[in-house]
């Protein structure tokens, strides 16, 4: 049975075969962990993402990691959650998760890290994304080493603790 980890820390120095960029549409870079990804990659990465002609809420596309310690990044693009209704969000972000494990899995990839997808400025309430990814993972857990979701502030790490302490690392 592969390892789900929940860790406090920055995504961009993880070493595992792939991280996963909380990407915008466009894939061309933006703020909060898709900025400090695309600066961590170098400019390589987003030359790649220019071919990749964007992404829909939901979907997810791969590319090498550049300069990361990850081979590859996963983008997917989250939902904006004033957007959609509640569910429909969380149906949008499952996918986020589902169809970034169902890409990592194509590859032949082992490890693989996930940020908190949407819960920055896609407003996404922090401790109900965590479920999200959570759950998400527990499913695919037997297809991969490890997943780890890499949480940033100290506010969701502290639901994880609560919610998932059995995960935190």
């Amino acid at each position: 049975m592969g390892q789900i980890k929940i860790i406090k820390g920055d995504i961009t120095k993880l070493v595992c075969d792939a991280i996963v960029n909380a990407a915008n549409s466009s894939l061309l870079g933006g703020g909060g962990v898709d900025g400090a990804i695309h600066r961590a990659a170098g400019p390589q990465l987003l030359a790649e993402c220019r071919t990749l002609h964007g992404c829909r809420t939901g979907e997810a596309k791969i590319t090498k990691g550049y300069n990361l310690p990850a081979q590859f990044v996963i983008h997917t693009v989250g939902p904006i959650y004033y957007e959609h209704t509640p569910a429909e969000s969380e149906a949008l972000l499952t996918s986020c998760y589902e169809n970034s494990l169902k890409l990592a899995k194509e590859k032949g990839l082992k490890t693989i890290a996930f940020p908190l997808i949407s819960a920055g400025v896609y407003g996404y309430p922090q401790r109900e994304a965590i479920k999200v990814a959570v759950e998400t993972m527990k499913i695919y857990r037997d297809e991969f080493e490890e997943i780890t979701l890499v949480l940033f502030g100290e506010r969701e790490f502290g639901f994880a603790k609560e919610d998932y302490g059995e995960f935190i690392k």
